[in-house]
C-alpha cells in the first residue's frame, strides 16, 4: 500500500494535551511519522490536504448497541459501522444486550466473524457478566476471554444478588477480567423516567432519585475493594456519585468512569414536550448535574465520553413517555455535538479527545487513540467549524431515534481512516 501523507492539518494530541499545525505520515497502516512543521519534500507518498482542518485520533466508542443477533431490523453491523466511518468512530465496543445475549463463546464468535464481514470499522465485542444477563450465574469468563470478549457487562440490568456479583468479581480479579457495571439501585430507579424533583412532578413523569446511581455506586465500589477487579462504571451522571468515584481514585483502586454525550449536553427541562427521542437511561439530569459532570471531565475524573448509541425503531418510541423505550443513536452523532461545548468554550479540544480516543483505548490495553509514532493509523479529519442541521432521516443507523433531530450544529467529519485506509469521505 502506498504511504499517505496528510498535510497543513492541525494535529490533536490528547497525550500531549496540545493543538499545532503538522503533518503526517501513514505507511503500511500506521503512523509513520508526525511533523510539527509542512512535510519535507521528496516524501513519495498519496497527498491528501488538510486545508487546516483538525486531525485526531479516531473515536473509541465503548457501549454500542448492535440489533445483532435478534433485532437486526434496528441496527446490524453494517449499518453500524457506516454510522460510525461517518461520525469519526474508528472502534466500536459493542454491548452484550442482544437476544441471545452474548454469554457464550459460539455466540461471541459468531459476532465477530459477522463484524469482520460487513463492519469498515474495528469492532470489540463485549460479553454478558451472567449467564442471559438474568444475574443468578456468572459466565464462563476464561472462556469468553480466549474467545475475544475485551470487557463484561449485563449492561443496565444490575446484578442485585450481591454474592453472585463478588463471585463474578473475584473470578475476573483472577484472569485480569474488566468488569463495566451500570450503577444504580435497582429498586429505586425501576420504573423511572425522568429525575425525581419539581419539574418531574409538574410533568407527572414516574421518577427516580439521583441517590439511586450514588448506592449503586456505593455497593460496587464496595466489592471492588474486597475483590480488587478491574472496573469500570459506564455512565455517572449526578454530582452525587462523583465524591465516592473520587476517593476510590485516590484509594488506588483500578476504576475508571464514563459519561454520555446526552448527559453533557443536555438537561431534564429537554424532555418537557414529552419527547420520547430525549428519554435515555439513566433519564437526564438537572443543569447543576450536567456541569458537575462536564467539570469531572475535564478535570478527569471522569476519564471516558461514549455515545452509548441505542438504537429503537419507531414503534418502541412512539409511545406516551413512561412506556417508551429508552435510547438514543450517537455513533454519527457524538462528534458534532460535544463540539458545542468546544464552541461554547466549555471544554477544549485535546481535553475532548483525551476522553473520546486516548482514555478508552488506554482502558482496554489498545495502541490506537493517539497521534504517535507507530501507533495505528486511526485516525478523524473533521472541519470544526462546518455549520449544517441534523437530519435524522440522512443517518446511516437503521434507527433515527436522535434527540437532536432539527438541532443547528457545528462540525462535520471529512474523512475517517482505520488502518491508514479512508473508510469514509465526505461528499
Amino acid at each position: 500500500m502506498k504511504p499517505t501523507l496528510i498535510t497543513h492539518a492541525r494535529l490533536i494530541d490528547p497525550e500531549a494535551g496540545s493543538v499545532a499545525p503538522g503533518a503526517l505520515l501513514i505507511r503500511d497502516g500506521r503512523i509513520a511519522e508526525v511533523f510539527d512543521t509542512p512535510a519535507p519534500d521528496g516524501i513519495e507518498a498519496e497527498v491528501i490536504d488538510a486545508r487546516n482542518a483538525y486531525l485526531a485520533p479516531g473515536i473509541v466508542d465503548i457501549g454500542v448497541k448492535v440489533g445483532e443477533p435478534g433485532e437486526r431490523h434496528k441496527e446490524s453491523y453494517k449499518s453500524a459501522g457506516l454510522a460510525a466511518a461517518a461520525g469519526g468512530v474508528t472502534t466500536i465496543v459493542t454491548r452484550p444486550d442482544t437476544s441471545p445475549a452474548i454469554d457464550t463463546p459460539e455466540v461471541l464468535s459468531f459476532i465477530r466473524d459477522r463484524a469482520e464481514d460487513d463492519a469498515p470499522v474495528n469492532v470489540l465485542p463485549m460479553a454478558a457478566l451472567t449467564k442471559g444477563r438474568e444475574g443468578r450465574e456468572m459466565t464462563e469468563i476464561g472462556f469468553l476471554l480466549d474467545a475475544g470478549a475485551v470487557a463484561f457487562t449485563d449492561c443496565d440490568r444490575v446484578v442485585q444478588d450481591t454474592r453472585v456479583l463478588s463471585r463474578a468479581m473475584s473470578y475476573a480479579r483472577s484472569l485480569g477480567a474488566l468488569i463495566m457495571a451500570h450503577p444504580q439501585e435497582p429498586g429505586l430507579s425501576k420504573g423511572g423516567a425522568a429525575t425525581s424533583g419539581k419539574f418531574a412532578s409538574l410533568r407527572g413523569l414516574p421518577s427516580v432519585s439521583p441517590m439511586a446511581e450514588r448506592m449503586g455506586l456505593d455497593r460496587d465500589l464496595a466489592l471492588v475493594e474486597m475483590t480488587g477487579v478491574r472496573y469500570h462504571a459506564d455512565q455517572i451522571t449526578t454530582s452525587r456519585a462523583l465524591p465516592a468515584l473520587e476517593r476510590a481514585k485516590a484509594n488506588g483502586f483500578d476504576v475508571t468512569a464514563g459519561t454520555s454525550i446526552h448527559h453533557l449536553t443536555l438537561n431534564e427541562l429537554d424532555v418537557s414536550d414529552y419527547r420520547t427521542f430525549f428519554k435515555v437511561k439513566p433519564p437526564l439530569r438537572s443543569e447543576d448535574d450536567r456541569q458537575a459532570i462536564l467539570e469531572a471531565v475535564r478535570t478527569g475524573l471522569i476519564d471516558i465520553i461514549g455515545s452509548f448509541h441505542t438504537p429503537q425503531d419507531e414503534e418502541s418510541k412512539r409511545l406516551p413517555f413512561e412506556e417508551a423505550a429508552s435510547g438514543a443513536v450517537g455513533l454519527e452523532t457524538m462528534l458534532p455535538v460535544l463540539l458545542r461545548l468546544y464552541h461554547s468554550g466549555e471544554v477544549e479540544l485535546p481535553t475532548l479527545f483525551r476522553a473520546l480516543s486516548l482514555n478508552p483505548a488506554r482502558r482496554l490495553g489498545l495502541d490506537c487513540g493517539r497521534l504517535s509514532r507507530g501507533a495505528p493509523a486511526d485516525l478523524v479529519l473533521f472541519d470544526a467549524d462546518k455549520p449544517f442541521i441534523l437530519d435524522r432521516f440522512k443517518l446511516r443507523s437503521k434507527s433515527g431515534n436522535t434527540p437532536f433531530d432539527g438541532a443547528r450544529l457545528q462540525g462535520k467529519v471529512l474523512a475517517t481512516f482505520v488502518a491508514g485506509l479512508p473508510v469514509f469521505r465526505s461528499a
